[in-house]
């Protein structure tokens, strides 16, 4: 009985769809590959006509959307963990996990939840590295209740002590965890290495420094951050645009003003080349090439955003993936990844993750593609390919509501060039081989890479044993083995059996000084 349903359901449906064919005047093409597309048409929106202002001035980009009965209400804020002191790591964190967590002055946290969920509706609250954000999701119908009790709590957060408490134990508790990932080391020796060991992207809270941590010193950090000369608004969902700004307005009035926030800081260390270890008795390698790439604004952005793809960020079309796991069967992932940053470069690297034994071929391989891209040029093929990848993927930028408005806070907080989104098919169109291979030799320097691995050195020196590669022929063969951190302090802890020299314990690993 239910096969002749389905049946009959499909007959339904498919009979009118042949019908109309035959009727076009169409055929159905015999094989998948004969289909013929229409040529992709897409504009991207403008935000200049969702972007609105409050009486403060306060900029709100507003999106409507009917097809529920919800709202989504978003706040981002500049600054974030660069803005702490360096006695107080993880103060940023905490403060804006505790804004959400520790009820307001007028409602104790059990209290605050038990209304939320009432209304059944989510908050939430974080500070990150240069942004903080909080955000409230809520149905139409009961969103001057939810909005009250928002605003309530990004302005008078309670900092329940007793919650912070609990939030600090559970951090110390993962804290006790660190090195038992070798992820958790690789991210936070690499950080030192591409940013130096003092700026802020390489700072780790510590026992002493979550236990620093008070209520008035998140109070004192928020009311820094969390106020209207600070923010930017975005809504989306059910309502009636003049409606919100009214009540926008409402919720904002007689909220305290503060000073703008200033810039994350650039990192001032120059990095030394060459191949870093940290000993950890794992049986696979985890392994990570790169150097400081561009900032996100510079002419070669796109091109180099092409030349990642082939290289390594195209996934199974790309150069590194094809060689390392589909020819030489030496990881099961690998590729590259371009992080350019608005305010100082980013970082450019490539990673992968290989029996110990095998780490010294796979890095081997990597470097080499990287040395190809330098001397020869891409082929048509790779090329088209990578632009098909951007161009036909580019209307997922602004695919929902809430992530085409979140695009419009974030271009309008870093200053990016009102026609950006405009050209960007056409500036991706526009670059030729050519500027890949300029690209190519003037950021991507094999010579000039750091190279760190996380593995047991005893197996990943030698290399494989084939011959084909050992950790000496890489990068001058000299290797600077760091020591593992004590994961309560981020102290070096010195071990007698050590791989290697005693390491270098200076918190700098790897750095030159900047002149």
């Amino acid at each position: 009985m239910k096969t002749t349903i389905a049946t009959l359901v499909l007959a339904s449906i498919a009979l009118p769809l042949f019908a109309a064919q035959q009727t076009a005047g169409t055929s159905m093409p015999k094989r998948p590959e004969e289909i013929k597309y229409g040529p992709l048409t897409f504009e991207p929106p403008e935000a200049a006509k969702f972007r609105y202002t409050l009486k403060d001035g306060t900029a709100v980009y507003m999106a409507l959307s009917k097809e529920f009965p919800l709202i989504a209400l978003s706040m981002t804020f500049k600054g974030g963990s660069y803005l702490e002191p360096k006695d107080m790591v993880g103060l940023a964190g905490m403060t804006g996990r505790m804004i959400r967590e520790g009820g307001t002055t007028t409602m104790k946290p059990a209290e605050f939840d038990e209304a939320i969920d009432f209304l059944a509706t989510q908050m939430s609250a974080s500070c990150g590295d240069a942004t903080s954000s909080a955000s409230m999701n809520c149905l139409s119908n009961n969103f001057d209740e939810s909005l009250k009790l928002f605003v309530d709590m990004l302005r008078n957060p309670g900092f329940d002590a007793a919650r912070l408490e609990t939030n600090r134990g559970q951090a110390l508790e993962g804290m006790k965890q660190r090195n038992d990932d070798a992820g958790s080391i690789m991210g936070r020796e690499w950080n030192r290495l591409m940013y130096g060991s003092d700026h802020f992207e390489s700072l780790d809270a510590t026992e002493a420094s979550l236990k620093a941590i008070t209520p008035e010193k998140m109070r004192a950090f928020q009311t820094r951050i969390f106020n209207p000369a600070n923010v930017i608004i975005a809504v989306s969902g059910d309502f009636e645009p003049e409606a919100m700004l009214a009540k926008l307005n409402a919720a904002f009035d007689g909220w305290a003003r503060g000073e703008k926030m200033p810039d994350p800081p650039a990192p001032t260390a120059t990095i030394v080349p060459g191949i870093y270890h940290v000993q950890k008795d794992i049986p696979q390698g985890k392994v990570r090439i790169g150097m400081r790439s561009i900032k996100r604004d510079d002419p070669d952005y796109i091109p180099y955003l092409l030349l990642n793809d082939i290289l390594g960020g195209g996934g199974f079309t790309s150069r590194i993936m094809s060689q390392v796991r589909s020819n030489e069967g030496l990881a099961y992932s690998a590729g590259s990844r371009l992080a350019a940053k608005v305010y100082y470069p980013g970082v450019f690297a490539a990673s992968y993750e290989s029996k110990n034994p095998t780490v010294a071929l796979a890095a081997k391989i990597v470097l080499e593609e990287m040395d190809k891209v330098r001397n020869q040029p891409v082929t048509a093929e790779e090329l088209e390919t990578a632009k098909r990848q951007f161009i036909e993927t580019f209307p997922r930028t602004f695919e929902s509501k809430p992530a085409m408005l979140g695009v419009f806070v974030g271009d309008e907080w870093t200053n990016r060039p009102k026609e950006y989104w405009k050209t960007f098919r056409e500036q991706v169109m526009a670059v030729t081989a050519a500027d890949l291979q300029r690209v190519a030799q003037k950021y991507v320097d094999p010579n000039q890479m750091v190279l760190l691995v996380v593995g047991d050195w005893n197996t990943v020196g030698p290399g494989d044993s084939t011959g084909r590669a050992k950790m000496d022929d890489l990068l001058g063969g000299k290797v600077t083995h760091l020591p593992l951190r004590d994961p309560m302090t981020m102290q070096p802890i010195v071990k007698m059996d050590q791989v290697a020299p005693t390491p270098p314990t200076s918190g700098n690993e790897g750095l030159a000084p900047s002149r």
